[in-house]
Parts: structure tokens; sequence; C-alpha cells
């Protein structure tokens, strides 16, 4: 982001992030692997990409944001894997699906998002969203599925969310699309299971990306209420930990899904979500 979010009550100057130092990342050989992320340019796409490549898979970052795929592929250079940036809108579904052909591991992670509410939400970007956040993902997953099937062996983690399990107001579309991805990610671990595939969810919190500075905008005019209260009470109102998720801890979590250690996960949600869902 710009500047590091603050949750009132920190020290001046201090950052919301954990101050504890990160623990090493888990230690996967992902060589002759082939991974896609969607979303790749940046956020939790850009961390996922960085990281699969980082344990030696080959990428295709997919994402319309040439600029930041680009960007991508510079950081990306050094990696044991490889990354092949993809210039690809989603609502292009039939362009998914072929895109996805030959994946042994997909994360399905692009998303956005409007804070309206119903009554005034604009029935195009409803449909939209549902367009990218839920269509999308059946067709990559589609296109993915008979490789996996063919080789034994495949891995599909959707970034969903802690909107996949609890709703807020003003979110429809997002809540409604997260919802959806639970139970067609379910559906495929249930399909998949005979032949080696796993299906399964990553569930964050509020995630430290650019995504969440423009709902903390919305937010603020959606509320009334100025853009510094947001994140301490409306963001992190029912989060028990009171800080951000950077992108690199989720990127660890879909790691960790393609590791031999979570073989026998499939059709479940692993929620990062700060004791948000404990209530």
């Amino acid at each position: 982001m710009s500047a590091p979010i603050t949750v009132p009550g920190t020290a001046p100057g201090t950052d919301a992030a954990s101050p504890l130092p990160r623990a090493a990342g888990l230690a996967l050989d992902l060589n002759g692997r082939t991974a896609l992320v969607t979303g790749a340019a940046g956020g939790i796409g850009r961390a996922c990409a960085l990281r699969l490549a980082a344990a030696g898979a080959r990428v295709r970052a997919v994402d319309r944001a040439a600029e930041g795929l680009e960007t991508l592929a510079e950081e990306a250079g050094a990696l044991p894997g490889a990354l092949e940036p993809r210039l690809l809108d989603l609502t292009d579904l039939d362009a998914a699906e072929a895109a996805a052909a030959g994946t042994d591991i997909l994360v399905n992670n692009a998303g956005i998002q409007l804070v309206r509410p119903i009554e005034e939400f604009p029935p195009d970007v409803f449909h939209t969203v549902l367009t990218v956040m839920l269509e999308a993902p059946f067709r990559l997953i589609r296109g993915a599925l008979p490789d996996m099937y063919a080789q034994g062996w495949g891995r599909i983690v959707n970034l969903s969310s802690v909107h996949g399990l609890r709703a807020s107001a003003f979110k429809s579309a997002y809540v409604a699309a997260k919802h959806g991805l639970e139970g067609l990610s379910k559906t495929a671990a249930l399909e998949g299971a005979p032949h080696g595939v796993t299906s399964n969810c990553v569930n964050p919190g509020y995630v430290r990306t650019p995504l969440v500075e423009r709902q903390i905008a919305d937010q603020a005019a959606a509320h009334g209420i100025p853009p510094e209260r947001v994140l301490a009470e409306v963001l992190l109102k029912d989060s028990a930990l009171k800080r951000l998720i950077e992108p690199e801890e989720v990127a660890e979590a879909v790691l960790f899904l393609c590791s031999p250690q979570a073989s026998f996960m499939t059709g479940t949600s692993l929620t990062l979500d700060g004791g948000w869902t404990a209530h």
C-alpha cells in the first residue's frame, strides 16, 4: 500500500502489522510443476506467484494489468522457478478456460469489490463481480481438471475470504461470489478426490492490499465516518488480532495446501481471520 495503515491505540509511528520476526517459509520443491495464479499483478496474487516461483514452479501469472505483470516478471527473474506473465481479462471466459490447460496447481485469486447498499448496487457491476469471482474460477477449474486427472495429481486453491463464511453489509456481490466459491470448491473436492486432486479455500480477513485501501474510502462513505476510523471500527471490529494480514502470510497458506503434509486436506476452508469467526 502507499503508506502503512495503523490502528488507533498503537504507539505513534508503529505499524499495525505484527512486530514479531517472520518465520522461515515452508520448504517445498515444486520443480517440474506448472501453476496458474489469477490476479497476479498485485496483492495476494503477486505474493502467491512469487512464492510458488520461489519453490521452483513454472508460474503462469494471469492479470489484465500489463504494467503490474511486467514488474512482477522483473521481481521473479532471480527465483528458482520461472514466471510467465499472461495478459488476460477473466470476463473472457473461453480464454480463461483455455489458459488453465496443462496446469498442476490452480490458484483462483482475482477479485473486485464495490461497497454499496443493495438498493443502490449497479446490476452490471454485480454481474461482473460474479463473472470474475465465480464463473471464471469454474471455467479455470474446468480447463485444468482434464490434465490433473490424467496425471493423478492436482491442487486447486481458491482464495475465498472471511466473507465466504460471514456476510457484511453493503457487499452483496462480493459476499455472494465468495459463498458461491466455497460451494464450487467443495464440489471440485468431491469430484477430484478419486483422481488425486484436492480443492480447498483459503479464507483471510482483511489483507494489506490496494483493494483494502480502496475499501476504506468506500466504507467511510457508506458508514458516514472518517477514513481513519474505518480500520478499527469497521474492518477490524470483529477481529481478535487488531492488524491486517500480510499477503505473504496468505501465500504461505497457499503453498502449504500444495505440500505433501496437506494431501489429506480437501473440501475445507483454511481460515486466516485473526479470530473473526470465533465469535
